[in-house]
């Protein structure tokens, strides 16, 4: 049986900037229209920077979260600050990126990453209005928005991590035929060089 192709930094790339663009289509055309109970809707480009941090590490959850912060930003109905989306995606996506050598080991790590975000993603982006003197961004409001918001990120998340997981197996599968570990998340690399278990 061949071997799949090797996954290219190129390949990977383009991945994530089709994974980005979709979840940002479906974000403003589906989510942003759905009438939800406490006037929030689940946030897909950052369940989108989650999975993405997951599944590549912490760089690509860095660079990604940027980049898709960054679209967020620009994107109508955008009525903040350019800029607060990008650096919120980006912390959020290395932070999650993280927890990837946890990922093999713990099954619910994608589920409290997940919430995590979507916590941290909400505060970040309230703290970062509150620093730019966006009237809206009051503590009160914040706190009534938070745990619908993590409610409805965590139910959505299953779907958008499945996505994602399949959008990228076929370069994941070509990382896993290397041995170079530089390349794999550490725990992936200490399960195949014999040290996360018994030879």
């Amino acid at each position: 049986m061949l071997n799949p192709p090797e996954a290219s930094p190129a390949g990977r790339a383009a991945v994530a900037a089709v994974v980005i663009a979709v979840s940002l289509i479906l974000q403003v055309s589906v989510a942003n229209r759905l009438p939800l109970p406490g006037g929030v809707q689940p946030d897909l480009v950052l369940l989108a920077v989650v999975a993405l941090a997951l599944v590549a590490g912490s760089m690509t959850g860095m660079v990604a979260g940027f980049f898709a912060g960054l679209a967020a930003d620009i994107v109508p109905p955008a009525d903040h600050t350019i800029g607060r989306y990008a650096l919120v995606y980006c912390l959020i996506g290395y932070l999650c990126g993280v927890a990837t050598a946890e990922m093999d080991r713990q099954s619910v790590v994608p589920f409290f990453a997940v919430a995590a975000g979507a916590l941290a993603g909400t505060v970040l982006y309230a703290v970062t209005g509150m620093i730019l003197g966006d009237p809206r961004a009051e503590w009160a409001s914040v706190s009534r928005m938070v745990p619908p918001q993590v409610l409805y990120d965590v139910i959505a998340s299953p779907f958008v991590v499945w996505a994602v997981l399949r959008a990228t197996r076929r370069y994941e599968r070509g990382e896993r035929t290397r041995g170079d570990g530089l390349a794999v998340p550490a725990a992936r690399y200490r399960a195949m060089s014999g040290r996360g278990g018994t030879l």
